[in-house]
């Protein structure tokens, strides 16, 4: 993969991998932060009045929080890998559009819900179920996109919208496991239920990702297929398996405990969860190093200057610090039950 890279101990050489860790990192954890979000989003419509209030207020203090890593990890693509941003933005226009539309919708409806008048707040819980479900879509279909390498056949469509729903399921499953952390009683149990359903869609998700990935390129398929590379890279599936089977044990197991009023293992869903996200990411990211779009646009082709990037450097030395920061203290000041949320 580095015979592909300039000189490494040069500034354009180095200087583009650093970047990109930094927008694969602000990458993984929007899908995780804001990814349970989402999945609280999606899960409303099964949930009663009473309980979509105390769902919406389990995630009120940091769903905010948790897009500013969206814009850091498209603020990177855009300064620093501006060739690929304009593949990539071009080939998937209409996902974007779809999932900016999402967002917006998740952003109005969020704060319009606890001011509306009785007969109105339906209407944005509706909103915001939507919202929810179109951007979790959209960043699905815009994943199978990149695995296909932007192909436009009729099955490459198929594909991408079938993990866009996975993607959608993973949410959801993240957004349970958040549930029964932060709520307790009877929406906590149907947090467990809503789980369950949600586990082996991710699953299915997770195989169909795996399958793909290799077969749509032969340098893929030679990185993980060839050997010694197969056998080094074996612990990734096999993590991931027992990550799946410790979540469904785990949720079998919490009903009988939560009737008792024990809640010891109610963070086991999620962390798991969680878990699978980083396997998934480490193999992916695997997978496509050093490629931006598979087999047609390396990192080191697409990035600017490296006069350009050391003024980057800097502001994101800067700005990387405050969001961290910010993020630990937000979740460490709200931690703790959810209880109603009030404007």
């Amino acid at each position: 993969m580095f015979d592909l890279a300039p000189d490494l101990t040069q500034a354009a050489g180095w200087m583009p991998i650093v970047f990109l860790v930094v927008m694969g990192l602000a990458m993984l954890a929007y899908v995780i932060l804001d990814g349970y979000d989402l999945g609280v989003g999606v899960l409303m419509r099964r949930a009663s009045d009473d309980d979509k209030d105390t769902m919406v207020a389990s995630i009120g203090p940091f769903w905010d929080a948790n897009e500013t890593w969206l814009v850091l990890g498209v603020g990177v693509l855009l300064t620093v890998f501006h060739k690929g941003y304009g593949i990539i933005l071009g080939a998937l226009y209409l996902p974007v559009a779809l999932m900016l539309i999402g967002l917006i919708l998740r952003g109005v409806a969020f704060d319009f819900r606890v001011k509306a008048h009785a007969a109105h707040k339906p209407l944005w819980n509706r909103l915001f179920y939507s919202g929810s479900l179109l951007a979790g879509w959209s960043q699905g279909y815009m994943l199978g996109a990149l695995i296909t390498g932007f192909a436009s056949g009729p099955w490459n469509v198929v594909f991408n919208a079938v993990i866009g729903a996975a993607l959608v399921a993973a949410y959801c499953l993240l957004g349970a496991g958040w549930l029964i952390i932060k709520t307790e009683g009877a929406l906590q149990l149907r947090a467990v239920r809503w789980a369950r359903g949600s586990l082996w869609f991710t699953m299915a998700g997770i195989a169909a990702i795996s399958i793909a990935t290799p077969l749509v390129s032969a340098s893929i398929y030679a990185k993980w297929f060839s050997f010694p590379n197969i056998v080094l890279l074996l612990p990734i599936p096999v993590a991931t398996a027992v990550l799946f089977w410790i979540i469904y044990r785990s949720l079998q197991r919490l009903p009988v405990r939560l009737a008792q009023g024990n809640e010891y293992g109610v963070w086991v869903p999620f962390g798991s969860t969680v878990g699978v996200f980083l396997l998934a990411f480490y193999g992916l990211a695997y997978s496509i190093f050093p490629w931006l779009v598979i087999d047609k646009l390396t990192i080191w082709q697409s990035a600017s200057a490296p006069e350009s990037m050391g003024v980057i450097l800097v502001g994101a030395l800067v700005v990387l610090p405050v969001i961290v920061g910010y993020t630990i203290f937000a979740y460490r000041v709200f931690w703790g039950k959810s209880t109603a949320l009030k404007y």
